[in-house]
């Protein structure tokens, strides 16, 4: 097989959420290991965002509402991003939703990498620019939910308000999803929030980044 036909079978997304070596048991069923796998997931997920926010063609939807909080309240990004999740964990209430430890470090982690991605990496002036530090940032993101998904250890504010709005609506989750992301992307352009090429490049791309970084994953970990 040549180096391409090789590489190019790496790179094949799965079409799952991969058994991994680390996975809990319970969303606190905690270990060194495992725990540090979690930080280092949420801290790519979170530089990987302040990247895409950097590349100055736009954000992601969510980073678009926090970006717009931000410019309404004189919040830093990164702390308008942790209000932002604090709210989302209150929906969990009368969800009847139950966080894990990976849900709260989910939560204070990505908000202070964001935090301290958007104060060292550089804001891009150029296309080109624009595109490199963007597409890196998806790519990160997809391989930091890859790593912080398989741990087990509760999902993220928001994906699960969308898993709890559809269990308790009948809603498909696609669809759930779909109505959550549209509407904070506008409610946060209407704050101010960065919405553009940057934007409709994450979602159409995030979701293969992800599946992507899982078959990496499953690859690397199968005995």
């Amino acid at each position: 097989m040549s180096f391409m036909n090789r590489f190019s079978a790496f790179l094949k997304p799965h079409k799952t959420v991969p058994i991994t070596p680390w996975r809990a048991n319970s969303r606190w069923d905690l270990s060194l290991s495992r725990v540090a796998i979690l930080f280092f997931g949420l801290a790519i997920f979170g530089l990987g965002d302040a990247l895409v926010v950097q590349s100055n063609l736009g954000n992601a939807p969510w980073t678009v509402f926090a970006q717009g909080l931000s410019l309404k309240t004189g919040l830093s990004l990164g702390w308008a991003t942790f209000v932002t999740g604090c709210f989302v964990l209150l929906i969990w209430i009368p969800l009847r939703e139950r966080p894990g430890f990976g849900t709260l470090s989910n939560i204070v982690i990505i908000s202070a990498a964001i935090e301290f991605g958007v104060s060292v990496f550089p804001l891009q002036e150029t296309l080109f620019g624009g595109l490199a530090s963007a597409l890196i940032g998806i790519a990160l993101v997809g391989l930091g939910s890859a790593l912080y998904i398989t741990c087990g250890l509760g999902p993220g504010p928001r994906d699960g308000a969308m898993t709890g709005l559809h269990q308790r609506t009948g809603v498909r989750v696609g669809r759930v999803r779909m109505g959550i992301e549209v509407t904070v992307l506008i409610v946060g352009a209407l704050l101010g929030g960065q919405i553009g090429l940057g934007t409709a490049l994450f979602a159409l791309l995030i979701g293969q980044s992800v599946a992507i970084s899982f078959g990496i994953v499953a690859r690397l970990t199968s005995k």
